[in-house]
């Protein structure tokens, strides 16, 4: 390997699974070296509650990412979401005093006032993202530079997250000998590998379906509209398999997997599956459409939230004309795509990584797209030259 090359490393530290992705940025190239994959400790119902399991968790991945690339992991970026992420619009007003040009240096400053907004004591900023400009009252502008005005205006959204359960995510990486370079909101990330600029001006919407968290981003002309929890996620879906078939946590998960549907109509439903019962008691048999009742419902509760949010922007499926982009091991479950068309009223897909050279067929699935887009917003801060891909490294995240 050449003497000039850099790591970018992608830690996705989730609920279920800890994956750990490194590449390598080659002038303005990104490559696939490795990958780390461990099932995960430390989590309760979303919340870190073992510092130390994660780290050791965290360890073993990097250990074993470090194995296949060959190299030695420093640092990399973290992926950090749940119900603790809030999000709000902000506006910083310039007043210059006297017509003149715009300069970059003026947009700067109006971000910069856009986010002296006042935070809860136990919440830090962790995106700034800038939306657009007002120029004199004229709103739309994406770039004013050189544009004359007296009045400049930034709108901008902001991502915030808890203080303390932030900095135990970071402690964890810490001590598994990791240095963290930035943290970034999962679906932000995710929407980093798997969606291209023009998607983004075209109206779309990333939703990241974790075992025990899920998360929402909108992006409409380019900007970043929305970045929000969602209160649905997929052990839910398995928990009510739990109490709705009265069998045991594995064997609900093992159920869904092998014969669950998140929409009636898509399998045979009459069919008879066979359901595992307790010991000393024989196996039944049951409608394969019981089990896909209970897991219909839910999945439909989970996009229905989906489309409360959407509201409070006052849009609707048919705004997103690219759709909505499914990403996280919660998109295993067949028929989510089809039960997201169905209530949200636009196309559907799960998103996959694109753009990383040498990317192994294991890893082409969408649970691996948030550790991709971890890994390229890493090479984005080693480099701001764009990657040969469709879109390049795109600049979805503005610091």
């Amino acid at each position: 390997m050449a003497s000039d090359f850099q790591l970018a490393v992608g830690l996705d530290a989730g609920a279920s699974r800890t994956r750990v992705l490194i590449c390598v940025l080659e002038e303005d190239r990104l490559r696939f070296l490795g990958y780390g994959d461990r099932p995960s400790s430390g989590w309760v119902k979303g919340r870190l509650t073992d510092q130390h399991a994660l780290s050791d968790t965290l360890r073993a991945a990097v250990h074993d990412a470090e194995q296949r690339a060959g190299v030695t992991v420093e640092a990399g970026v973290l992926g950090i979401g749940g119900a603790g992420i809030q999000s709000a619009n902000s506006r910083g007003v310039y007043e210059f005093g006297r017509p003149r040009e715009v300069e970059r240096e003026d947009l700067t400053y109006a971000v910069d006032l856009a986010s002296r907004v006042r935070l809860e004591e136990d919440r830090l900023l962790l995106h700034l993202l800038p939306q657009d400009f007002t120029v004199d009252g004229r709103a739309g502008y994406r770039n004013p530079r050189r544009a004359v005005c007296s009045r400049l205006e930034a709108n901008v959204h902001i991502v915030t997250a808890p203080q303390r359960e932030h900095q135990a995510l970071v402690s964890a990486v810490h001590e598994a000998h990791v240095a963290v370079e930035e943290t970034v909101f999962e679906p932000i990330a995710a929407a980093y590998a798997a969606v291209l600029a023009e998607d983004r001006a075209r109206g779309v919407a990333v939703i990241d379906i974790g075992l025990q968290s899920a998360d929402l981003v909108v992006y409409e002309g380019d900007s970043l509209m929305l970045a929000s929890p969602l209160p649905v996620w997929a052990d839910h879906l398995t928990r009510d398999v739990v109490w709705g078939l009265k069998v045991s946590y594995e064997d609900a998960e093992l159920l869904k997997q092998q014969y669950g549907c998140a929409l009636l109509g898509l399998t045979a439903d009459n069919s008879l599956i066979e359901i595992p019962s307790s010991e000393g008691r024989g196996a039944r048999e049951a409608p394969r459409t019981e089990l896909n009742e209970i897991l219909e419902a839910r999945a439909e509760e989970l996009f229905l939230f989906v489309k409360a949010e959407l509201a409070r922007l006052g849009m609707t499926g048919r705004s997103l004309l690219e759709g909505v982009v499914l990403v996280g091991g919660g998109t295993f479950l067949n028929g989510m795509c089809d039960m997201a068309e169905r209530i949200l009223d636009c196309q559907a897909r799960n998103g996959l990584a694109i753009g990383i050279a040498d990317w192994p067929d294991d890893l082409e699935n969408p649970a691996w797209t948030t550790a991709a887009g971890l890994a390229m917003y890493s090479a984005r801060l080693k480099s701001r030259k764009p990657a040969r891909r469709k879109g390049g490294l795109m600049g979805l995240v503005m610091k």
